[in-house]
């Protein structure tokens, strides 16, 4: 009898231990509104969310929303209603969430800002993303850097190109980026042939490729047909391709017009191998790996009745309050590091590029 119960008890101690991470899965339900899957990076950030948030013990929802704003607002009101614990969101437009999060603040549902703010509501209890402003820094230095190198002594014909005017990113990428072009444009050193500046001129509407390219064009034909442009400020991959197609379609990249320095963001891979190409010339790497630790560990803090971590409790105004963030530190990457960022850390396989 005492053997019996010996090889019982061993029974449901085994049990008890391969239940456990079955009981883990019981910790919550994320709700995650992603933007779109038209971008690399939104699908990268969706499967590491969800790939360490079900680590950690959490079931997820995640909907992508197509940049559809109506769209996006139906997937977050139908995770309320199906009573998920905390709603991560990568806003497609950041000012037009207030209704939904009102509904989600009387469900008892936190908010964490993914990546972008989330503007006019009160009900956003954490923001995590990268340090836009820097990541500007990062993209204007590199021009600047490039233009040197490739162009020698100014001064230099340069064209800006902004992000889209409804994400609250793209004007903290501008405004970085002008930190360190706007003295060597009031110095001659930089020189914007067509006057175009300020987001309201500039801006990209859904970080469109094709109106980049399209405005690109106008550009070339209304102001360099006796000159050439030598720098682009692209803030995204996806802008990048397009300013240099428009490039490449008019000779630049051949014969004696030597291609611009373009610059990007977000690392895609279409912008690798071009950046190898000697087309584009620069990329800001942000390893959604990170942002996407950052997020589980901010949303288990809250639903363990924690305190999140963060590291910046002033940048960040919504307008109706300040939204205590995570800031991760982003990456330049050009040809002289990318093999040691990129594929050192894991982030691609060197197949992946070449």
């Amino acid at each position: 009898m005492r053997k019996l119960i010996s090889v019982l008890a061993s029974f449901a101690l085994g049990a008890g231990l391969m239940a456990a991470p079955a009981l883990a899965q019981d910790k919550g339900t994320v709700g995650i509104a992603m933007p779109t899957k038209s971008s690399a990076r939104w699908i990268s950030d969706g499967n590491s969310m969800v790939e360490q948030f079900e680590k950690a013990g959490y079931a997820t929802d995640l909907q992508y929303a197509e940049d559809d704003i109506p769209n996006q607002l139906a997937q977050i009101e139908n995770m309320i209603t199906k009573g998920v614990n905390v709603l991560v969101i990568a806003a497609i437009d950041g000012t037009t969430l207030s209704n939904a999060l009102e509904n989600a603040a009387a469900s008892d549902i936190k908010v964490i800002a993914y990546d972008r703010l989330i503007r006019d509501s009160g009900n956003v209890d954490y923001y995590a993303t990268f340090d836009n402003f820097k990541v500007g820094v990062q993209q204007a230095t590199s021009l600047v850097n490039g233009l040197k190198e490739r162009f020698g002594d100014g001064p230099y014909n340069v064209e800006l190109f902004g992000g889209s005017p409804d994400d609250n990113n793209a004007y903290f990428f501008y405004n970085g980026a002008m930190s360190v072009l706007q003295p060597l444009i009031d110095d001659g050193t930089v020189v914007i042939q067509s006057g175009q500046m300020g987001m309201d001129t500039v801006g990209t509407l859904r970080w469109d490729g094709a109106v980049a390219q399209s405005r690109m064009d106008n550009l070339l034909s209304a102001h360099y047909t006796d000159k050439q442009v030598q720098g682009v400020l692209s803030p995204y991959d996806g802008l990048s391709i397009g300013i240099l197609s428009s490039l490449k379609g008019v000779g630049y990249g051949s014969g004696d017009l030597k291609m611009p320095i373009v610059t990007g963001q977000d690392a895609e891979i279409p912008s690798v191998k071009s950046i190898l190409a000697g087309e584009q010339y620069s990329t800001v790497f942000k390893d959604t790996r990170e942002l996407a630790r950052v997020t589980v560990g901010m949303v288990d803090a809250l639903l363990q009745g924690g305190e999140p971590e963060i590291n910046d409790t002033k940048t960040y105004d919504n307008g109706v309050k300040v939204v205590p963030s995570y800031l991760l530190e982003p990456v330049s990457v050009d040809k002289s590091n990318w093999e040691d960022v990129l594929i050192g850390s894991g982030y691609y396989t060197m197949d992946q590029i070449k």
